[in-house]
């Protein structure tokens, strides 16, 4: 009795199972591939609808589009156009590696472009804003743990906009980064003194000062970097050294605040260069 009931049973649930696979199958039929809705447009519409995209913060589908668009508009202005478009949306949205890499491509595709000195001036603005929080100084990461990698690339873009295209509309904006960078640099090396000052590691203290003051010359840290020097010289006992550093100090210095106060900073912010 059981066995009869299993073989009447056997042949619907065969069937159903039929069914339900038909059925998906169908509908994986029906949904194939999803389509490219840019299919049928003209390059300065996909231009112009992918620009509309980027200004709307939309910046994942700017990107798509303007790929696209490279591959449409192959060997013309328009095409070159997206791809600083695209390393400029990469940018906004949050990808530095992918936009230098797009940007790095372009210029070896495009030597002799127009638009050379804008992809430096944006590789540069690319590292600068990267790494800005490296100079802020109030995250309390550990100052000897920072890099300053993206500050030098970024210095080193601008150096080569400035020096290739000194006329261009970029390069007034490019020399005040660059002078930031150096300043900030420079007082990154000082904080970093500092901290070792701060810790008893006077000599680690004293050749972090003497890069400073190798590196980088006229910079607002310099004063700093020499009350350091002299302040370590003494807590080392080398009063001979710790004078020539006072001297140096005086010169370059004569009112010095650290003299006064110390290693206690002011409240504003040393960044505010401009």
């Amino acid at each position: 009795m059981k066995m009869e009931r299993l073989s009447a049973v056997r042949p619907r649930a065969v069937a159903l199972a039929l069914l339900a696979a038909g059925a998906t199958l169908l509908a994986g039929c029906a949904s194939g591939p999803e389509k490219d809705v840019t299919a049928g447009w003209s390059p300065n519409k996909l231009y112009a609808e992918a620009m509309d995209e980027r200004n709307a913060g939309n910046f994942d589908k700017a990107i798509q589009y303007f790929e696209k668009l490279e591959g449409r508009a192959a060997g013309t202005p328009l095409a070159q156009q997206a791809q600083l478009e695209k390393a400029y949306a990469h940018y906004k949205n949050g990808e530095p590696a992918q936009a230098i890499a797009t940007l790095e491509r372009f210029m070896r595709l495009h030597p002799a472009s127009p638009a050379l000195d804008y992809a430096l001036y944006l590789k540069g603005l690319v590292n600068f804003n990267d790494n800005l929080g490296l100079f802020g100084f109030i995250s309390q990461q550990d100052l000897s743990e920072r890099d300053q990698k993206a500050a030098k690339d970024s210095f080193e873009a601008f150096r080569e906009l400035v020096e290739r295209f000194p006329d261009s509309r970029y390069a007034p904006d490019a020399r005040q980064r660059m002078t930031y960078i150096v300043n900030a640099l420079a007082q990154y090396e000082v904080h970093v003194a500092r901290y070792y000052y701060r810790r008893g590691a006077y000599l680690a203290a004293i050749n972090r000062v003497q890069t400073a003051l190798q590196d980088y010359r006229n910079v607002p840290a310099l004063e700093e970097a020499l009350y350091l020097l002299m302040k370590s010289y003494e807590a080392l006992g080398m009063e001979e050294q710790a004078r020539d550093a006072r001297r140096v100090l005086d010169v370059n210095f004569p009112n010095s605040v650290f003299l006064t106060r110390g290693l206690q900073r002011d409240s504003g912010p040393w960044w505010k260069l401009w």
